[in-house]
């Protein structure tokens, strides 16, 4: 990482940066740091009173003592991609949203207000992909209000990590006492490795796959307290969905695996992929997905995206031995009062 001009370490940004995506050298501080150097690469997202805050990709943020720079730059907002189809935030956001479709929802400006009595943080907060048409403070007291209604929670899903993100509003956010309770990575790959995954045994041969869910398969997933119509929708909803199914050792036993993939013109969106404790370890969530993988290139797709939680290591390696790599982080963030 080259901070020099004439070799000589300079602090080449300033206030007017904020907003940018910068990179900076501190000198640690204390009588045990014997003066190293640390490096922070994010979101030049606030500059105030003597204090520089950063945004790092994962939604960390970093507080620097501006008196401890040493040397800093703007650099690239949008670094390039070692692998994975190349994705805009955006067009991910889109695409994630249309595959989790809300049961109701209401424009405001360019946000999106999106309930779904409460099944699952994703269909129930609000989608802010611009402006919404007012001053912050009046879009935020519009958002408590119109959960309020609905006896919800008001949550506001943001990102960080690429390109048009929204490190400057999570800021916003967290300054005005919302919190933020969980985070998610969006993995992206290409979809043709993944059909033509090896799958061992006969895993491959035991997937069914379906374009509604049964009892059995409901039963399976589990993310939900009560199986309403409201779970229903949100799961038939999206442009071309498919269900898919590893029969157990009985009918009684219920679904060995179970998935479901939403195919979106160029991309396959994975979801609910869900392995029975007394099958995993062997190949059922890979012959799930290879068999979705398989249906998506058959309409025409050729990406593939997946959320992954920070948490869930399991999962973190299985996507990762299958190709797929992070493109950006989203938090759900929680107004308090509304607990």
């Amino acid at each position: 990482m080259e901070f020099t001009a004439g070799g000589r370490l300079e602090v080449r940004i300033s206030p007017a940066d904020v907003g940018k995506r910068v990179s900076v050298r501190r000198l640690n501080e204390g009588p045990e740091a014997g003066g190293k150097f640390t490096d922070t690469v994010g979101v030049l997202t606030s500059w105030n009173d003597g204090v520089v805050l950063i945004t790092r990709r994962d939604g960390e943020r970093v507080h620097i003592a501006e008196s401890s720079l040493v040397a800093g730059k703007v650099v690239p907002s949008a670094p390039a991609r070692r692998r994975g189809p190349a994705a805009s935030y955006r067009e991910l956001a889109r695409v994630a949203a249309r595959a989790w479709p809300p049961v109701e929802s209401e424009p405001l400006g360019e946000w999106e207000l999106r309930a779904a009595a409460g099944f699952t943080r994703r269909a129930n907060s609000v989608l802010p992909l611009g402006d919404p048409g007012r001053p912050l403070d009046e879009a935020l007291a519009r958002v408590r209000q119109w959960y309020a209604e609905r006896e919800l929670p008001a949550y506001i899903q943001t990102a960080t990590g690429a390109d048009d993100t929204q490190e400057l509003l999570c800021a916003e956010l967290e300054d005005r006492g919302w919190e933020r309770e969980v985070s998610s990575a969006i993995h992206v790959g290409a979809l043709a490795p993944l059909g033509e995954a090896d799958v061992p045994g006969a895993g491959a041969e035991q997937v069914l796959l379906a374009r509604s869910f049964d009892e059995a398969w409901l039963r399976r997933y589990k993310r939900f307290k009560v199986p309403g119509a409201h779970v229903r929708k949100v799961l038939a909803g999206g442009p071309s969905v498919w269900f898919a199914s590893v029969p157990g050792a009985s009918p009684d036993a219920g679904p060995a695996a179970i998935g479901r993939c939403v195919v979106d013109g160029r991309w396959a969106g994975f979801m609910a992929v869900e392995v029975d404790p007394a099958h995993r370890r062997q190949g059922l969530a890979t012959a799930v997905m290879a068999a979705l993988s398989r249906q998506a290139l058959a309409e025409g797709a050729s990406a593939a995206w997946l959320q992954v939680e920070d948490d869930n290591e399991g999962a973190r390696a299985l996507y990762g031995g299958l190709s797929f790599a992070a493109h950006h982080t989203y938090h759900h963030y929680r107004y308090p009062s509304a607990r």
